[in-house]
């Protein structure tokens, strides 16, 4: 596995630092996960940011959407990390996929839409159902926007219906989901190698 590769999870907690956040641990786990397998990377909370609705890659008037942009288009691997809030991702996720539907028109040195080349994941919490809805939402929405998803791309846990207990109040990682972790990670890493390698041709413009 080459060195170089480089990942960044961008967590979806509705809950801003320094609370705690279930989403980040499983996100951190699958981070810790790819940085076994050779990976480097950052985790941003982006509910820590002032990321301003729109579409565009910059919305100007103190928008910190741009630095965030600087290191997915720095990196190898997308990370996102959401819990489930009613049945769905959090309003936090569905901007990221909003600020991203902008990479659509800025293209790389090949002309091609800049998230080319790129390998998304994704890691959900939640007690209540929702984990395939929203990787269904994530994944077509990243892949639209140029990101390749990788064999089985995410890691989940869903707690007991209308329970209290939540992933970051268990006493141990269950087994599954340790395993899952990990099997995320290799694939991304897998897949983000071959694209390093073997890049995607241009377009065809109708």
């Amino acid at each position: 596995m080459p060195s170089d590769l480089t990942a960044v999870c961008l967590v979806c907690t509705l809950k801003p630092s320094p609370a705690e956040s279930s989403a980040e641990l499983l996100g951190s786990q699958l981070m810790d996960a790819l940085e076994a397998v050779g990976v480097s990377g950052t985790t941003i909370r982006v509910v820590d940011h002032d990321v301003k609705p729109g579409v565009e890659a910059d919305m100007g008037d103190g928008d910190e959407w741009p630095a965030i942009r600087e290191q997915i288009v720095a990196a190898d691997i997308l990370v996102m990390a959401t819990p489930t809030w009613m049945g769905h991702m959090t309003s936090v996720a569905q901007r990221v996929l909003e600020r991203l539907d902008a990479e659509l028109s800025e293209k790389d040195d090949l002309g091609r839409p800049n998230m080319f080349d790129k390998v998304a994941v994704a890691a959900i919490v939640g007690n209540e159902d929702g984990a395939h809805q929203i990787t269904a939402e994530l994944f077509q929405a990243l892949n639209d926007i140029g990101f390749t998803i990788p064999a089985q791309g995410v890691t989940y846990w869903n707690g007991e219906a209308m329970g209290s207990v939540d992933y970051k109040d268990l006493e141990e990682t269950p087994p599954k989901v340790a395993s899952t972790t990990k099997s995320v990670a290799r694939f991304a890493a897998h897949l983000a190698e071959v694209l390093q390698s073997a890049r995607y041709p241009v377009p065809v413009e109708g």
